[in-house]
Formats: structure tokens, sequence, C-alpha cells
């Protein structure tokens, strides 16, 4: 019964991209699932109703992904069609001729024909090769001087090939973006990016929006197992103002903190591979937080509150966070 229940209101809020094409509004993230675990919490979340599934060829599970997709399907769970499966092509695949290729791995390892859609996972290229973070003998990533622009050229075929339903961006900052819509076909239909109370985006989103490109939230809640996280730093699920309000609201504070990207109408991606919690991050369409509610969590932005900085690829000319207002 708690089951159909959560299926009918996952299936009442999806976002329409400005392709006309929708997207659950709620996905389960795998970022950091480990192989061994992210079969059974991809099966656990299609049986408890999530129907968006986000994805990355870096994460190094999309063959457990696509073993519990599969399985789902053959079990008679859900169709293809019932399904919204993302995933991102890597820094290393950026030279044009190397972008179905990479996409063609990807849907081989998914065990899919399509993507419902695809991103380019970060502006900054990569050496390409074998490795996903190439290194040189000082352990420096390697960089690759394409351009994500004529990167984005070759991922609009595929597009028109039927490989690829929709296509997007991830941590593109707002200079980028623009840069990109002055020659894309093909506009994207989102920008996947770090947002949680203390990050919010609130000017990303502006500039997004009067464009009709959706706001994909990522680290939803404050990725609080990210493995470079320094003692002292701020932990969002343990801030005593949002425990107040979930307390009032007899909720907990990330079901709190994934609605609030509901009420601002982004699509948000909570990571889990414990079926509890999987099941605790849906039960989001029961409940509502008012007008003052968004407004006090508007507030907790802090002024240097990204907890995903990419520090790996600072120095590379089209990293999206050096130097840059939103």
């Amino acid at each position: 019964m708690l089951k159909n229940v959560y299926k009918m209101a996952s299936k009442s809020f999806n976002v329409k991209f400005n392709n006309g094409l929708e997207c659950p509004i709620i996905g389960l993230g795998t970022w950091k699932s480990k192989p061994g675990e992210v079969t059974q919490a991809v099966k656990d979340a299609i049986d408890i109703g999530y129907r968006h599934i986000d994805c990355a060829h870096v994460y190094g599970n999309e063959k457990e992904v696509g073993a519990a997709i599969a399985a789902k399907i053959s079990e008679g769970v859900i169709k293809r069609e019932d399904l919204f499966i993302t995933s991102k092509l890597w820094n290393t695949y950026h030279r044009p001729d190397l972008v179905r290729g990479a996409l063609e791995t990807t849907l081989r390892d998914l065990g899919l024909q399509y993507l419902d859609l695809y991103l380019i996972h970060w502006p900054q290229a990569y050496k390409e090769g074998p490795e996903n973070f190439p290194t040189d003998e000082n352990g420096k990533i390697q960089f690759s001087d394409v351009d994500y622009v004529d990167t984005w050229k070759a991922l609009e075929p595929l597009v028109e090939a039927g490989l690829l339903r929709s296509i997007g961006v991830s941590n593109f900052n707002h200079r980028q973006l623009l840069r990109l819509l002055e020659v894309a076909t093909i506009k994207p239909v989102t920008n996947q990016v770090e947002c949680h109370p203390y990050f919010n985006q609130a000017r990303l989103k502006a500039f997004c929006e009067e464009r009709g490109i959706k706001i994909t939230a990522y680290s939803p809640l404050g990725s609080p197992d990210r493995p470079w996280a320094q003692p002292g730093e701020p932990q969002l699920l343990q801030d005593p103002k949002l425990k107040a309000i979930a307390d009032r609201l007899g909720k907990t504070v990330a079901q709190v903190v994934l609605r609030y990207q509901i009420e601002r109408g982004n699509i948000v991606l909570p990571k889990s591979v414990t079926k509890e919690r999987i099941a605790s991050n849906f039960q989001i369409f029961d409940f509502k937080l008012s007008a003052e509610d968004v407004a006090l969590l508007d507030t907790f932005d802090l002024k240097n509150g990204r907890l995903v900085p990419m520090t790996a690829s600072l120095g590379h000319k089209y990293h999206p966070f050096e130097n840059d207002e939103y």
C-alpha cells in the first residue's frame, strides 16, 4: 500500500524539460556507491518507487546498475520506458571522435539501447587515454585542451541517432553556459550542480531558469561521506536550525532538505545504499515547506559553502569554479 503511494507521488512530480520531455523530480544518486552494494540499492529503489537513476562512467559501477535494471525488467516490476536513466561523459572522452564510443561503452555497461539524459560531466577535459585521472610523475592531473563546445557539437548528432533523448551539462558556470548556448543547435535541458542549503546556487538557478535550463541538485544532503571532508567543516544534517524545522514537521532533517529542492523546482539526487534510508529519502511527497520555511532555508547559504571543489583540476583553463561569480 505504502509502495503504491510512493509510486503515485513520484509519477505526479515530474519536471518538464525545454524539449518537452519529462524527468522525475527525484532520482537515486549512485556516486560513491560501491559495485558490491549498488545493485541491491538500485533494486530497492525501483521497488520503493524511484524511476530516475543517476549514473556516470567515472563512478565505476554502471555494469552493476545495469544488472539491477535488467533484473527488475525481467521480474516485470518495470518496463524500460518507465525508467529515466542519466549518465555522464567523462573528462578523458571530450575529444569529438571519442564521444560516441564513450557513450556506447556506457550503454553496453548499463544494458540499454538509449539514455534518457547524457551530460558532459565537467567542462574541463583530461588527457585522452585509459586512465580516468591521468597524472604526471608529480601526481598532477594531465589536461587536454579540447573545447567543451566541440564536445557538445559531437553530442547533438547522437540525439538525432536515437541514442540519447536529452542532453545537458554538469558543473558548468554561467559564462560557460552562455558560450555553449551561442553555438548549440540543441539547448541543454539541465545543469547538474552541487546544491544544498549551505550552497543554494540561487544566482546560477535564476540564470538557468531565464534560459529554460533546469537545475539538478547533486549532494543535496551536503555529501557527509565525502572522503576529503576536514574536521570542523559544517555538517548540514546536524544543523540545529534544520532539526527544529524537521521536529516541527515530524520529518527527518534529510527529508526537509530534499523537500527544499522540490519546493524550488529543482531535480534532486539523494544517494544511499541503505534500503531504509533510500525509502526515507523518497517520503517527501506527503508534506510541504511553508514559504517562511523556504525563506529561512535560503538564509543558510554560506559564502564558501561549496563542498565538492574539484581541486584536482585547478589550473585548467575551463575549470568552472576558479574566478567564477556563479
